[in-house]
Parts: C-alpha cells; sequence; structure tokens
C-alpha cells in the first residue's frame, strides 16, 4: 500500500485534516520513550501518516529528535509517494519554514510535495484572499486552499489526493540552498509577505481578549474560574459515569458467576478479575472527562494563556507553567493527570513533573483521610473556635501533599540535570488564536486517551491482583487473618512497630497497593465491620476502642499522604515513561520516604 505523509507546525489544523481524511480508520501509536504519537489511517486505498507537529528539523529534545528521524525514514521509506505539508493560512511565515525544510528532506529522497493552505475560512472572514497558483509556482509544488473545520475545500482536495498518492507530481529544483537555514527564513519572510494576509489583522482580534485573559488583575480570576471548573468537572461530570462503570462490572459479575456456583473459581472471579480490574476500570470516565475538557482549552486557545500564567512561579521549582493543570487534576486522580503532562514540551519538566503528581492527595486518599481523621479529632471540634477542626486538617494534609511535591520537584531538578538524556527546552511560547474547538477530532481524541490507558495498565494491574489474590485467598477456608497474606502480615508487624501499628495495619497497607481506599475495606474485615466503606463512623469507633493513639494515627496519615499506593499508577507511569526501573523505584522511593515521616512524627507525638 502506497503511502502519503502529512507534516506541519504546531496549530495549523493537521490532525483535523487527517481525521478529515481518515474518519475512524485509525490507530495511535507512542514512539519508544517519548509521548508524542503517531496517528495512521486509511484513505481510499492509501496509508495516511499524521506526523507529530513541530516547528524545525533541527530538534531541541530528544522527542522531536525520534519523531524527525522517523519523519526521515518514512520520507526515504519506498512505500511513501507524497509529502503533503499543512501550512497555516493565518500564519504563513512560521508554517513555511517549516515547509521549505521539509521540500528540501523529500527532494533529496525524490519524494514530491503539496501544500495544503489550512484554515482558509479565516484568512475570508477577514476579508482576505491568497492567490494560491502564484504561491505554487513559488513554490514548486501544488497548492490547496481549504478549511478541515468549515469542509471548505476539502472535497476537492479529496479528489485531488487520490490521483496524486498513485502519480505524484513531477520534482521541480529550486534555487535556493535546502542547507542554508537563513536563506530559508528569509525566503519564507519574503512568500509571507508577498502572499499571506496582514499579520495585524489576526493580532488585533488576539489582543483584545488577551488585554482581558492576561490581565494581572482580572486575568488571575479568570484563570481561577477555569481551573475550578476543571477540577470540578472531574470530580463531579465523571462521578455518574464511573458509578456506572462500577455498575455494569457487577452486573457483569454477577451474570458470569450465576453461572459458576460456589468456589474457588467464582471467588477468583469476584475479587481478582471484578475486583481487581474493576478497581482501574472505574478511572477510565475520569481518565476522558480530563482529556476533554483539556482538549476544549488547548484547541480554543486558552491551553497556552495558562502556560503562561504559571510558568514564573512553577519555573523556581524546576517545573514548567504547563505543570500546573496536571498538579490540579493530580487531586482528582494521578492516572490522568500523568497522562496531561504529555503537553510539556520539554523532557526533564515532563518527568519530574510525572514524577511529583503522586503526592497530590487524589479522591482515592479521601476514605483514608475520612477514616483516621474520624478516629483522632472528634465531630463537633473547632480550630480557633470557627473552623471546623476535620475541615482543617483535612486541609493541611492537601497542603502537606502539595509542598512535598515541590520540595521533591526542586531536589530532583537539581539531580536530573546531570542526565544528558534529559534535555531541558527553553519555555518557548506560540499564542494560537482563540478558536472554537472541532469536536470530532476531540472525540476522537478523548476516546484514544481512554483505550490507550486500558492497554497500558491492564497487565501489569491484573498480575498484581492475581498475586494479592491468591495471597489472601490461600488456605481455602482460612480467615484473613490466617491466609498467606495474614502470615506475611505477622512477618512484617516488626516494620511497622515503630509506627505504632500491628499487623492488621500491615496487612491493610499491603492490600492497598491495588488501591488506597481497599485500606478502609481490609481494615472493616479486620475489625468486624460489614460494609466499611458506607459505615466509616462504626469502624472509626472500633478502631478508637481498640486504642489507636495520636502519633500513630497521624504518622499512618502522612505515610498515606506520601507513599505510592496505587498499582494504576506505577503502570501508568512506566507507560508514560517507558521505564520500569522509573516506575518501581519511585514506588520504593516514596514508600521509604513515607515511612520515615510516618515513624519521625509517631515517635515525635507519642506512639
Amino acid at each position: 500500500m502506497k503511502r502519503i505523509i502529512l507534516v506541519g507546525k504546531p496549530n495549523s489544523g493537521k490532525s483535523l485534516l487527517f481525521n478529515q481524511l481518515t474518519g475512524l480508520r485509525q490507530k495511535v501509536a507512542n514512539f519508544p520513550g517519548v509521548t508524542v504519537e503517531l496517528k495512521s489511517g486509511q484513505f481510499e486505498d492509501l496509508e495516511v501518516i499524521d506526523f507529530p507537529g513541530t516547528y524545525s528539523l533541527h530538534s531541541l529534545s530528544r522527542d522531536e529528535e525520534i519523531a524527525i528521524d522517523k519523519l526521515g525514514e518514512a520520507v526515504h521509506d519506498q512505500q511513501t509517494s507524497l509529502v503533503v505539508c499543512v501550512l497555516d493560512a493565518t500564519r504563513l511565515e512560521r508554517s513555511l519554514v517549516f515547509a521549505l525544510q521539509a521540500q528540501a528532506l523529500a527532494r533529496k529522497n525524490n519524494k514530491s510535495v503539496v501544500f495544503v493552505l489550512n484554515m482558509i475560512d479565516e484568512v475570508h472572514r477577514y476579508g482576505e484572499s491568497i492567490d494560491t497558483e502564484k504561491l505554487a509556482a513559488e513554490l514548486g509544488g501544488p497548492v490547496y486552499a481549504l478549511s478541515a473545520k468549515t469542509l471548505e475545500g476539502v472535497a476537492a482536495f479529496k479528489q485531488a489526493l487520490s490521483e496524486l498518492g498513485q502519480q505524484p507530481p513531477a520534482i521541480q529544483q529550486l534555487d535556493i540552498d535546502a542547507d542554508d537555514d537563513q536563506q530559508l527564513v528569509q525566503r519564507a519572510q519574503s512568500l509571507s509577505k508577498r502572499f499571506g494576509m496582514k499579520a495585524d489583522l489576526v493580532l488585533k482580534s488576539q489582543n483584545r481578549i488577551d488585554k482581558f485573559m492576561l490581565n494581572n488583575v482580572l486575568g488571575g480570576v479568570a484563570f481561577l474560574a477555569i481551573m475550578f471548573f476543571l477540577f470540578q468537572s472531574i470530580f463531579t461530570w465523571a462521578t455518574p459515569l464511573m458509578d456506572g462503570v462500577e455498575f455494569l462490572l457487577a452486573e457483569l459479575a454477577h451474570v458470569i458467576t450465576s453461572f459458576t456456583g460456589e468456589g474457588i473459581i467464582t471467588d477468583f472471579l469476584n475479587d481478582a478479575i471484578f475486583g481487581g480490574i474493576g478497581s482501574f476500570l472505574v478511572f477510565v470516565p475520569q481518565i476522558m472527562v480530563l482529556t476533554l475538557i483539556i482538549g476544549i482549552l488547548e484547541d480554543s486557545g486558552y491551553l497556552a494563556r495558562a502556560a503562561l500564567i504559571c510558568h514564573k512561579p512553577l519555573s523556581f521549582f524546576g517545573l514548567s507553567g504547563r505543570s500546573f493543570i496536571p498538579y490540579l487534576s493530580g487531586h482528582a486522580c494521578a492516572i490522568p493527570a500523568i497522562m496531561a503532562a504529555r503537553t510539556i514540551e520539554s523532557p526533564r519538566k515532563r518527568l519530574i513533573t510525572m514524577m511529583t503528581i503522586p503526592l497530590m492527595s487524589c479522591s482515592a486518599r479521601l476514605p483514608v483521610y475520612a477514616l483516621l481523621v474520624a478516629v483522632l479529632i472528634p465531630e463537633n471540634a473547632t480550630f480557633l473556635g470557627i473552623f471546623n477542626l476535620q475541615g482543617a486538617a483535612f486541609f493541611g494534609l492537601y497542603l502537606f501533599g502539595i509542598c512535598m511535591a515541590l520540595i521533591v520537584s526542586l531536589v530532583l531538578n537539581v539531580f536530573t540535570k546531570k542526565d544528558e538524556n534529559l534535555t531541558d527546552m527553553p519555555f518557548i511560547l506560540e499564542l494560537p488564536s482563540y478558536r472554537l474547538p472541532h469536536w470530532k477530532p476531540l472525540i476522537h481524541r478523548v476516546w484514544n486517551s481512554g483505550m490507550q490507558f486500558i492497554k497500558r495498565a491492564a497487565p501489569i494491574i491484573f498480575m498484581v491482583s492475581l498475586g494479592i489474590w491468591v495471597l489472601g485467598y490461600f488456605p481455602v477456608g482460612a480467615d484473613l487473618e490466617h491466609s498467606l497474606l495474614g502470615k506475611i502480615g505477622h512477618i512484617i508487624e516488626p516494620i511497622f512497630a515503630p509506627l505504632g501499628l500491628d499487623w492488621r495495619y500491615g496487612v491493610a497497607i499491603l492490600m492497598s497497593f491495588l488501591a488506597r481506599e481497599v485500606f478502609v475495606g481490609a481494615l472493616g474485615t479486620l475489625f468486624g465491620i460489614a460494609g466499611a466503606d458506607e459505615n466509616i463512623s462504626g469502624l472509626a469507633a472500633n478502631i478508637q476502642a481498640d486504642g489507636l493513639s495520636l502519633g500513630s494515627g497521624i504518622g499512618l496519615l502522612l505515610f498515606y499522604v506520601v507513599a505510592l499506593q496505587c498499582v494504576a499508577t506505577v503502570a501508568v507511569l512506566k507507560g508514560e515513561t517507558g521505564k520500569s526501573s522509573i516506575a518501581w523505584g519511585l514506588y520504593a522511593a516514596y514508600g521509604i520516604l513515607a515511612y520515615i515521616i510516618g515513624v519521625t512524627a509517631a515517635q515525635l507525638i507519642g506512639v
């Protein structure tokens, strides 16, 4: 099958055009070890590949280096018959710099190039026009004016593309030195001045909105409102969907186990398969909702403004302005937050962000916090006679997690500078024009985010779920205390003795590796409270009667703030970084750090 490759700068509408050409016939793959995606699909009997947007063939990071190398391989491949260079008609100069480089690369490999002048609808909206015939003569290749958003000119381009893919246009040689970057830039400026629309027309409209959005006061208020909306959407919009997934899994488990009867097979299906695998499938709606909201902010042009607002304070800790949204999202769930860190261009800042996101207090920690705070603090206790003391404790736990993340970021920033593979790109930001999102490719992106998470996380979560189930189930018929897991709990009891905790807490901590909220259910089983997740007050009363000290309780709370007790997060970290050593190393490091902080607090307060 002959191949067509799409290239262009970011924000040129390239992926939208790709979507219009290929529809649902697409697949997404990640380059090994990086977060940039390579999309491929089919248009008639041609394979179409959408390469990541880039401003230049001279890479600034490992991600760009790999993407550009793959582009070079694709252009050299005999199966590739045509290179389609997508230009932003509203910002012609910036598009042409990369287009001329790509054209030179194609000519070196005897490949033809055609140009697509996208967003022509916006040019017409400003009362401007572009002479495509004269521009084509200057570029030495056909130029097609279209709008991938409104579909203006798309049908004509599709008809031409089906012919060009089979019989590419002749390769024309231009009087220009392809290796001279300065000459290419001057050429791009000259063509833009002659054929492009006036830049101030676009900037005038954009600046009117930016006067409000980037204002020191009003912009800050708008930023907080938008971030509050993002944060609430992850909690509220995803909740019914998560409940729906949970209900469907429960019904499916009920139907399947009705055929297996009582015994080990039913227990395995209920606890290991539907319990273990289901514990991470419920996060898929959260990931998809977050991808949707971030996609709207990105496509509209606001995400770049948010990064600009946050960059200065976060850069002190070795982070990027784009780290803010992943950090904020991490308070709902670390899994979609880690995936949201893909928007950070700098590999080093992206890695630091991903490695510190687990320190944000996610929603899975809430049942643990609620239980232990209820044990340690009376319900009606107040702080300064005004504020509820339990609420103040929750605020303190969240604030502690944020402070720990920033401190760890500062430390990682020092150590990662020694890694030559982690290049640190300068914070260069293009403020795109404000536009309404196009929903069809956005829905594709949302769907792909959920499917990618399932593919990456499912294998490792299944193995861990299976291991914990075996340990908790055997010997058959034994209660949890006398199971293999219970015996392990007794063995590791001395480890938790400095925290003032016995084997029951050790078992609950081990089981909570599947998901932190399992800690409550496990303790409920061990303390004889059925349905402890819904009956936290009853379990809290039993733990109080058992004599959990203030020092032990606070030590355990701080342990859960820092510890990475979530196999799904470990799986996603492995998938996003491409390295098991980072994911499991982080799990061990945060576990040790959490233990040290917890023991220190317990010993200082008194166990």
